[in-house]
């Protein structure tokens, strides 16, 4: 089976191509079309091997999600045409990705794990341990970075730097704690905790949109609730749905990203892995069966449905 690894389409009134890490991006004047690949990125590394159904997986996940929050904040999804395909509004982007945090798990925990007892000017409390819940959910913004690493930075930093405005951000702080909450509900239905997530948001005119994917594996963290408890008094790891396993099996094998460091060999049985980690979670998440999409003439099959979309 050949997974998706890149689109390369010519669309009518075509403006502008972007090839993200997982995503290929189309615009015209009112619209973007986003393919969700199966390119797989993790230390914001695109990986070699591309994984297969994972773009299905993100694109439809998301989709479930953007539906069930749009009483919250309108979001920018218009049609979804084919199985990897969003079409939506093209937004003018806000330069910062808005990330809550429940948990102290992932990137906050190895910088506390270091000593630190503050992430993006917010104070966590002494006295935890990994994967602990914080007393109430902190957000923990990053710059927006088209390429290289996504920076932390402070709601200080980000007002001083006029990134966006203080009333503006107050609006995306309560937006955020708002789809935290609703998606900490959803997640809880299905029997799983979610950790921590992160939101991009966008504006038409004045109007705010939520953006891009929401409470997808690689954009969120989620535990299994009835194994937490206990897991968390004894001491041992917690079993995740996320893209963690993927950034953990990268540690083992010497790899976080940094120069000079290679990209361990990933197999036809790691790639089968991966894939069935993704198809289990969105059964879980959704609480749905897959129906995993046909490869054969995979990229002409998207690039049909997506003419017939946006004529």
């Amino acid at each position: 089976m050949e997974a998706i690894k890149e689109t390369n389409f010519q669309l009518p009134n075509q403006q502008s191509f972007y090839r993200g890490k997982v995503r290929d991006v189309y615009s015209t004047p009112t619209q973007l079309i986003m393919v969700a690949t199966d390119r797989l990125s993790a230390f914001d590394v695109v990986l070699p091997r591309a994984i297969p159904f994972k773009g299905q997986v993100l694109n439809q996940i998301a989709a479930n999600a953007l539906k069930a929050t749009e009483d919250i904040v309108p979001n920018w999804l218009l049609s979804n045409p084919d199985p990897n395909v969003s079409v939506g509004f093209n937004c003018e982007t806000y330069p910062v990705e808005m990330v809550i945090r429940g948990y102290l798990a992932g990137h906050a925990w190895r910088e506390y794990r270091d000593g630190k007892r503050s992430i993006c000017g917010v104070a966590m409390p002494d006295g935890l341990k990994e994967n602990d819940k914080f007393p109430k959910p902190i957000i923990t913004p990053t710059t927006k970075a088209h390429e290289g690493h996504d920076e932390d930075i402070s709601k200080e930093e980000i007002l001083k730097q006029g990134l966006v405005s203080k009333e503006e951000y107050e609006q995306l702080e309560s937006y955020t704690q708002q789809l935290f909450q609703r998606g900490t509900e959803i997640a809880a239905q299905n029997g799983l905790i979610l950790v921590d997530t992160k939101y991009e948001f966008g504006k038409v005119g004045n109007k705010v949109y939520l953006i891009d994917e929401i409470h997808t594996p690689d954009s969120s963290r989620y535990f299994y609730a009835d194994s937490y408890s206990d897991n968390q008094e004894k001491g041992l790891k917690q079993k995740q749905l996320s893209k963690e396993f993927v950034r953990e099996w990268l540690i083992e094998n010497g790899f976080q990203g940094k120069d000079g460091q290679q990209i361990p060999d990933i197999t036809d049985k790691k790639v089968q892995e991966i894939s069935n980690r993704y198809i289990e979670l969105y059964e879980k998440v959704t609480g749905e069966k897959f129906q995993p999409r046909d490869y054969n003439n995979v990229s002409k099959t998207i690039e049909k449905n997506i003419l017939k979309s946006i004529k």
